[in-house]
């Protein structure tokens, strides 16, 4: 059974169609990248998978659950997490501070006023290995407002991881980032991958990203899918070529 089964959705805003009847599988352990031309509704169509709103029409299972009507909260606590193009971080807070926040989080502590300290040495554990999972060690007292965009990108990526999902949804994870930040966020994307056994699905514009990381790609044109396939299916695909990637003369 698929973790993630989108069934035909569309989302209509008014009289602009932004997600046209896409429909989308993704097994348990698959990294599966959404790519696609600027204003083909990739974003939208995250949006409909986290929940920020409900497709027009369409359904959204999760793990066995029909989720289409669900909101963010309940998404997430059923293992659903995400990302976003414009990095989500506390920047007045430590590194260590802003993963200890979902620590708790996932831990059910956010409406408990106290807890003993055998579990505030749990939380302090595991805020441990996040950092070093997100090789953020060296930097875990910094204020995050005043680290490198890279490093604030792979603070938002381990905050996320800390909720435990069974699927993270990664929104343009490298945008905005130069040669060395880039592959150090795809690295960090592949170890979340691989060695967690984490299931992915992201956006992202930068065709070497893609390549390197996905086993299947599908393309968003004009809130369509125009082509779904391997990395060599899409980068050999006509119509790919010409709507997005850009044919050589």
């Amino acid at each position: 059974m698929s973790l993630l089964d989108i069934q035909n959705v569309s989302r209509h805003f008014g009289s602009l169609v932004a997600v046209n009847g896409v429909s989308l599988a993704v097994e348990p352990g698959e990294l599966r990248a959404v790519i696609g031309p600027n204003g083909a509704g990739k974003t939208t169509f995250f949006n409909l998978i986290s929940g920020f709103f409900p497709p027009t029409s369409g359904r959204i299972v999760f793990d066995g659950v029909d989720v289409t009507q669900l909101p963010v909260h309940k998404r997430v606590t059923m293992g659903m997490a995400r990302t976003f193009q414009i990095t989500e971080i506390f920047p007045e807070f430590s590194v260590r501070e802003n993963l200890r926040i979902p620590v708790e989080v996932a831990a059910g502590y956010r409406l408990r006023p106290w807890m003993s300290r055998t579990d505030d040495g749990e939380m302090r554990a595991r805020v441990v290995e996040l950092m070093e999972m997100g090789g953020l060690t060296d930097k875990a007292d910094r204020l995050v407002g005043e680290l490198p965009h890279g490093d604030q990108r792979a603070t938002e990526i381990m905050m996320a991881l800390a909720l435990k999902p069974r699927l993270l949804l990664l929104d343009e994870p490298t945008a905005g980032m130069g040669d060395q930040e880039t592959y150090d966020i795809t690295r960090l994307i592949r170890r979340l991958h691989k060695d967690q056994g984490l299931t992915i699905v992201l956006i992202e514009h930068d065709m070497r990203v893609i390549f390197h990381l996905a086993d299947r790609i599908m393309v968003l044109a004009e809130g369509a899918v125009l082509a779904e396939g391997t990395p060599d299916q899409i980068a050999n695909d006509e119509r790919v070529q010409g709507a997005y990637l850009g044919k050589a003369a």
